[in-house]
């Protein structure tokens, strides 16, 4: 699957906001174990002009000097791709709340530009808990007593972030116009600045600020004037497992092996649409293994009309056809072809075809074009799903799909299998059953993240459940990409994870 989760390691509140007095400040209060973050701006509480506003301070695993497994240590195990094929997207989860929920403002979110700590204290509603022994972050201070400072070194209130005018593609914002709307925004340059920034960059990662805009809160300018009161996010130490502060790495990892619907090419088709692909899979006690004298290098397919002579079909536009590696025992090779053979036998070997690595088969079809506009049905199954699963697991779903029109009788059950059909874009999401909650959804963007992958025997796709929290039971649902339009599958499949 093209998904991965990093959990925020430390998150805070800071606030200038008065105290039930409206005489003291909670500017030393500190709320870094609560289980919730707010964000508002109140204008006119304590006096005609007084403007008080809440801020949050959340951190990512990001870099080699973050605890646990970061983004860096991932990449650097091949487990997320390298950059240009990853987006990163920041998660806060909205948490409802009995306090009133502004409406139509903005929210930015910047990195912050010096480090600071959590600290422990909980109290959201009358910031009784000052930064203990000067350990923990607030309002006036980033970490033990160090103050906030700005890039030159000038002390400051509120946090030090940086600013687009400093540092450019690293600010980002997001309308909340009902105000119930959790956060999502696509961060990718700012988590890649992160991963290649050095000391002294500018862009060592620090973690994230979120707040309202500057003529929604401290600033007289602008709508300064009217109060933001109050937005609330699930902290880390939620109990609500899918709540907690994610970055969510997304990429397409589907491999579209055309063995099984391998088409010569057609003349009303486009030359991309008459590239086929196949792939060549080495793998030695069950693990990928990069074939030796190969490596990571090139390696060479050319196709004959049987599998014991050498009478070879010429493929365009090269013949022998270059293939390429793709990961740790994965090399593929995409090219048209145009034979009248029933059967096609593709070898792959070295460039000099001296050294025969594989030989296969595949059985070219014919498109056709139809004077009738028909958009298919299908029945979709799992072959392979179980009732119950592990939390540590990584599995892999088979399945299987047929037009629903296939005439279904004693006769074909006897005489013919089941037309296996392959969709090529289709997409699967997670849901948790009790609720219906979507905890992986239909990854159909830029990144196409939990679209299907396909071989000779079908669709199949990958689920790392330790995604899932434990206990409960899921739901999978499908969608097809047809006639420019996705539609959701009527099947549902369950399991459970434990």
């Amino acid at each position: 699957m093209g998904i991965k989760r990093y959990t925020a390691y430390k998150d805070n509140t800071i606030t200038n906001a008065y105290k039930a007095n409206l005489e003291t400040r909670a500017t030393g209060s500190n709320m870094g174990l609560a289980d919730s973050m707010e964000i508002f701006s109140i204008y006119a509480q304590a006096n005609s002009s007084s403007l008080e506003a809440a801020r949050v301070l959340v951190q990512f695993p990001v870099s080699s000097s973050d605890p646990g497994t970061t983004i860096l240590s991932d990449r650097t195990a091949g487990k997320i791709p390298a950059s240009g094929s990853v987006g990163f997207y920041l998660k806060l989860a909205n948490v409802v709340s009995t306090t009133t929920v502004p409406r139509d403002f903005t929210l930015v979110v910047s990195p912050v530009s010096q480090s600071w700590e959590e600290g422990y204290g909980v109290d959201l509603s009358n910031y009784s808990d000052e930064t203990y022994g000067g350990t923990g972050s607030n309002w006036i201070n980033a970490e033990a007593h160090t103050t906030w400072k700005d890039i030159i070194g000038t002390s400051i209130e509120g946090g030090s972030y940086l600013t687009a005018s400093q540092y450019s593609a690293v600010n980002y914002k997001q309308t909340f116009r009902i105000g119930i709307e959790d956060l999502e925004v696509d961060i990718t340059k700012l988590v890649e600045k992160w991963i290649t920034g050095s000391a002294g960059s500018g862009y060592e990662n620090y973690g994230l600020g979120v707040f309202l805009t500057c003529s929604q809160e401290l600033c007289q300018s602008g709508d300064g004037s009217r109060s933001y009161y109050s937005k609330f996010f699930s902290a880390r130490g939620s109990e609500y497992f899918f709540s907690r502060p994610t970055i969510e790495a997304r990429w397409d990892n589907t491999r579209k092996d055309d063995r099984g619907k391998f088409f010569v090419s057609s003349s009303v088709l486009s030359g991309a649409d008459n590239l086929m692909t196949l792939y060549l899979y080495n793998y030695y006690n069950g693990q990928p293994t990069n074939i030796d004298g190969i490596g990571t290098g090139p390696v060479y397919v050319r196709n004959y009309i049987s599998a014991s002579t050498g009478l070879e079909i010429s493929a365009a536009p090269d013949n022998p056809i270059t293939g390429g590696w793709v990961e740790t025992g994965l090399y593929t090779a995409s090219f048209a072809l145009s034979t009248t053979e029933e059967v096609v036998f593709d070898r792959w070997s070295n460039a000099g075809g001296t050294i025969c690595y594989y030989t296969g088969s595949y059985q070219p079809k014919t498109f056709k074009p139809s004077q009738i506009f028909y958009i298919p049905k299908y029945v979709t199954s799992i072959v392979n799903l179980k009732s119950e699963y592990c939390r540590d697991d990584n599995n892999r779903f088979r399945v299987f799909t047929r037009e629903k029109n296939w005439d279904d009788t004693i006769y074909t059950r006897a005489a013919a299998p089941i037309q296996l059909k392959v969709v090529t874009d289709s997409y699967y999401k997670i849901f948790r059953v009790v609720d219906s909650k979507t905890v992986i959804d239909f990854g159909t963007g830029s990144y196409d993240s939990t679209r299907l992958s396909y071989d000779q025997s079908g669709s199949y796709f990958d689920l790392d459940t330790s995604l899932l929290e434990s206990g409960y039971e899921y739901g999978i649902k499908f969608a097809y990409f047809l006639n420019q339009v996705y539609e959701e599958q009527s099947e549902t499949f369950t399991f459970r994870v434990e």
